[in-house]
């Protein structure tokens, strides 16, 4: 009983010590130098372009972008980078319920006999 206690209150102990050193500050020396890079990216990044990209990698997108715009329809004037505008407009339905009117009769007109045939 009592090492029951003993442990539940280490294990208790334990816990705490976890939840305290994970609260934003690194206690390792390459942590925090992980969590100070990832703070700058942030900082640099904040308008989602790239982070100091170099000229080749601007000229691969530049041709990406004009690879997507020639298969797409893109043209100048047209972010494609952007999410495209969707709009729905109201379905065409087949007409399968609509009732199509007759001919009119001719209730009236004499009836044409039929001829019986000869054999």
């Amino acid at each position: 009983m009592i090492a029951f206690k003993f442990l539940s209150g280490v294990r208790a102990a334990v816990v705490s010590r976890v939840i305290t050193r994970n609260k934003g500050s690194a206690s390792d020396p390459v942590q925090q130098l992980f969590v100070d890079k990832i703070r700058e990216y942030r900082q640099k990044s904040a308008d989602g372009k790239f982070v100091d990209p170099s000229p080749a990698i601007l000229k691969e997108l530049k041709a990406e972008l004009g690879k997507l715009e020639k298969h797409y329809g893109g043209g100048p004037g047209v972010d494609m980078t952007a999410f495209p505008d969707i709009k729905f407009g109201e379905p065409k339905l087949d007409p399968i319920d609509e009732v199509i009117p007759e001919k009119p009769s001719a209730r009236g007109a004499k009836k044409k006999k039929k001829k019986p045939k000869k054999k």
